[in-house]
């Protein structure tokens, strides 16, 4: 039996079936989405070789995908190689020229060109690598001209320290400027609740925006990741809404909004999502906007298991708060649920209109 991180799937709307292996039949249930939007299923690779490959293959990605401790180390260690190589050649290029052997390289025998003046051993040649990457210049070390492989190795040295260089800053902003870093302000509601609005049963979750910018052209949507009976995972879109806007993306976050599905005949949740229902699945959500000022994408996801969703409550009416009351206590304020009788159809849930 594949293992669930060994899995391919192909997309299917309604009730197409798709072919893939295995993923919710292990126990304890594992996630496809964490409930901070980190994705926890990496693909199966048939060797470690492959693995390797693709990862040198597409390095620019590699890097980004890695934890901040690892970039670190990574950072670290690539320049601490840098120089140690260059410090190797330096030292050898001294020893091959003779260098080593001159006492006084203020004053060396006629007829020896110094290739780097004063590197007298290893120490001293890392120091050089050192200086020359860096730019520092102490003055004590400097390459002869007259030395032509010596001003080879300097140009080297210094090409490949520029493209070093460049790709590690460059990285580095990416990574700050990553749009998932962006959206830690963005929060979804641990539960999504079952109830009724306006006499319709709805699936609804709620998110709030508590960063100190203002979002616009906010769109939601939704896939179901069922596994059925033929141990097959199936991929579902699910439509959500927000006040009477429809299909279309909210024009401004104001905070919070509440988005519902209902669960009529032809929704793809009308029977799993059912307390009695043994079915396995979990519900993802996709959250989408921009930044009023400059366009930038914001990107956040979340995902909700059967046991994460609870039937006969619906949110407490909350109201958008500013300044430096904005933050405190948010996550429990926007996302507070109340009892909500499944019977009481004249009951209409509050949701947000701001």
């Amino acid at each position: 039996m594949p293992s669930a991180n060994q899995f391919t799937m192909t997309t299917t709307t309604g009730d197409q079936k798709a072919a893939s292996a295995p993923l919710m039949n292990k126990t304890p249930y594992q996630r496809l989405i964490s409930k901070d939007g980190r994705s926890l299923i990496r693909g199966h690779a048939p060797g470690h070789r492959d693995k390797w490959m693709a990862a040198l293959q597409d390095m620019w990605g590699t890097w980004l995908g890695l934890r901040w401790r690892w970039v670190v180390l990574a950072f670290c260690s690539s320049f601490l190689l840098h120089w140690l190589l260059f410090a190797v050649l330096w030292y050898l290029l001294a020893r091959v020229n003779g260098d080593l052997d001159v006492l006084d390289h203020d004053a060396p025998p006629p007829g020896h060109v110094l290739c780097v003046k004063h590197v007298t051993g290893f120490t001293a040649a890392f120091s050089f690598a050192l200086e020359t990457q860096l730019t520092i210049g102490y003055g004590t070390m400097y390459p002869n001209a007259d030395c032509q492989i010596g001003i080879a190795l300097l140009a080297l040295q210094m090409l490949l320290g520029l493209m070093l260089e460049t790709f590690i800053t460059g990285a580095f902003v990416a990574k700050f400027s990553r749009p998932q870093k962006r959206c830690v302000g963005i929060l979804f509601s641990p539960q999504a609740i079952v109830c009724e609005v306006k006499s319709q049963r709805c699936l609804m979750f709620r998110v709030t925006n508590l960063l100190p910018v203002s979002l616009v052209d906010v769109s939601v949507s939704g896939i179901l990741y069922e596994e059925r009976d033929d141990h097959t995972l199936h991929q579902t879109a699910v439509d959500f809404t927000t006040d009477n806007l429809g299909s279309r993306p909210c024009p401004l976050f104001v905070s919070p909004l509440t988005y519902f599905h209902p669960l009529t005949s032809s929704s793809p949740l009308h029977n799993v999502i059912e307390p009695s229902s043994e079915s396995r699945f979990e519900l993802v959500v996709f959250l989408s906007a921009s930044k009023e000022s400059t366009g930038c994408d914001y990107n956040k996801r979340t995902s909700y298991l059967p046991d994460e969703i609870e039937h006969g409550r619906c949110f407490v009416k909350s109201t958008p708060q500013h300044g430096k009351d904005r933050n405190k206590n948010a996550r429990i304020d926007y996302f507070d649920t109340q009892p909500f009788p499944m019977t009481q159809d004249h009951v209409a849930v509050q949701i947000d209109k701001n």
